[in-house]
């Protein structure tokens, strides 16, 4: 039986944000919020494959009213939970994610602030960030990334105008000692406290079969470190795949033993394991190329 570093659920592929950046959560397979029923069920077909659970894939997980119930849930289960957030609902959250054991990890794109038409500074949402950070801190560990993708790459502008009011900012609130601009030259991770970091990474574009082919020649950790399964539980093997173009199965329909063992799966995962894309997909991801 294969174990997994983590295993993506998409809580829900509704947002309260449209980033320029990521595809719309809506487009080709409806919004939806996941049920504390589907949720139990995805939670009993996972545990025997991995320990670690990640709240992410397309939306907003703060958006689904049963958050903390999911948190309570995968606690029950043993299961660690990492989740992606866009941070903007932080405060509304934070009693809920302050007092639950499960929680692991938090991932705060911050670089969505500029890809959208805020109504809000950009001062007040990082302290707000900051401020729960600094509070969940004072209750117990739990790991904080603030993700700064937005650098342009070789292909792709990004938007990142705001990022040296960003990063000064950052410094003001934590009350840094030293510039995060010329470390983040040295290398595109600091350590602003214990268990806090800044991540920075170039802009990417997702796969889309409406993109040119970039290369058959290819490696990817899909169905090798992990898999996610969609909102209406849908399995796809990697987290970018967002319109489901590689449905493995629906794991409320099928086991996930047997959606693993499908010769679909399958040929996926031997084929990357000879560095060649079988799926169309695959094939267009600019994302799978830093391997």
């Amino acid at each position: 039986m294969p174990r997994f570093k983590r295993v993506y659920i998409e809580i829900t592929n509704r947002c309260n944000l449209k980033c320029d950046f990521c595809p719309s959560a809506t487009l080709g397979r409806g919004g939806r919020m996941m049920n504390e029923t589907d949720f139990i069920h995805i939670l009993k077909e996972v545990k025997p494959y991995t320990d670690y659970l990640y709240f992410h894939l397309l939306g907003e997980p703060f958006l689904n009213p049963r958050l903390e119930r999911f948190l309570q849930l995968s606690h029950e289960s043993g299961m660690q939970v990492n989740l992606t957030t866009n941070g903007v609902l932080i405060q509304k959250v934070a009693p809920i994610l302050i007092k639950s054991p499960a929680l692991r990890q938090i991932n705060f794109s911050i670089h969505s602030f500029e890809a959208n038409e805020q109504t809000g500074t950009l001062k007040d949402y990082l302290l707000n960030i900051a401020r729960f950070i600094k509070e969940a801190q004072s209750e117990r560990p739990l790991y904080c990334n603030l993700r700064l993708w937005n650098m342009d790459a070789e292909e792709l502008k990004a938007k990142n105008t705001l990022n040296t009011d960003i990063l000064r900012l950052i410094e003001d609130v934590f009350e840094l000692d030293f510039s995060l601009s010329e470390r983040l030259q040295q290398t595109h991770q600091v350590k602003i406290k214990d268990r806090v970091f800044i991540h920075m990474a170039e802009k990417f574009a997702w796969p889309t079969l409406n993109r040119e082919v970039i290369s058959e020649r290819l490696f990817c950790y899909g169905l090798r470190d992990h898999l996610a399964i969609q909102a209406d539980g849908t399995v796809v093997p990697c987290c970018l795949d967002s319109e489901g173009n590689i449905p493995l199965g629906n794991i409320h329909q099928t086991p996930l033993r047997e959606i693993l063992a499908s010769e679909r799966a399958v040929n996926l995962y031997e084929g990357f394991s000879q560095r060649k894309a079988v799926e169309e997909l695959c094939k267009r991801c600019g994302y799978a190329q830093r391997y």
